[in-house]
């Protein structure tokens, strides 16, 4: 395989381009191209060579950290697939996406204590599954990018949520 800087993530780690991923095949993988590319390994061939083994480093440790974060990977392969996530500017929601944000909101609210909190924490666990089971199932067996994408961004409004859930939790002294 002629890999360059410029190879996809999946290229560079020698995955397919799917969303459905095999975490610890991604570690693994990540420490074997680390251990190539360190450029300690490349001290007897001068300074030019060590510059080159840590470009490589930084790009092996960028795509580790993409593929192996669910909402990244979802977010990068939408973007390989022509349908980039632009959050800041495209923020349509299903409707009925917007009234469960609003419905986590006040719950959030009205919280007083860690119980309210914990059944919030657990209905963002089970739509945040629910979401990512869209996903997979948009972008690898449909074959569809634009609809992952709308999948994504409420994939991105959940784990907001979520630090906001945490931040509550921490105010409560958890």
């Amino acid at each position: 395989m002629n890999l360059h800087l410029q190879s996809s993530d999946f290229e560079l780690f020698g995955l397919p381009e799917r969303f459905a991923q095999d975490g610890a095949a991604i570690d693994a993988r990540w420490k074997e191209l680390q251990r190539e590319a360190h450029p300690d390994r490349f001290a007897a061939e001068g300074g030019a060579a060590q510059r080159v083994a840590m470009q490589w480093s930084v790009r092996i440790n960028e795509a580790y950290r993409r593929l192996k974060d669910p909402l990244q990977r979802a977010a990068y392969l939408c973007e390989l697939r022509g349908a980039p996530i632009n959050a800041q500017d495209n923020t349509a929601m299903p409707t009925k996406f917007l009234i469960e944000q609003m419905e986590w909101r006040e719950a959030l609210e009205e919280a007083q204590g860690e119980e309210a909190l914990e059944r919030l924490e657990v209905q963002l666990r089970q739509s945040r599954q629910e979401v990512l089971r869209d996903i997979e199932q948009l972008l690898d067996r449909d074959k569809d990018p634009a609809a992952a994408a709308g999948q994504v961004r409420a994939l991105m409004f959940i784990e907001r949520f979520g630090q906001d859930v945490q931040d509550r939790f921490e105010q409560l002294g958890r």
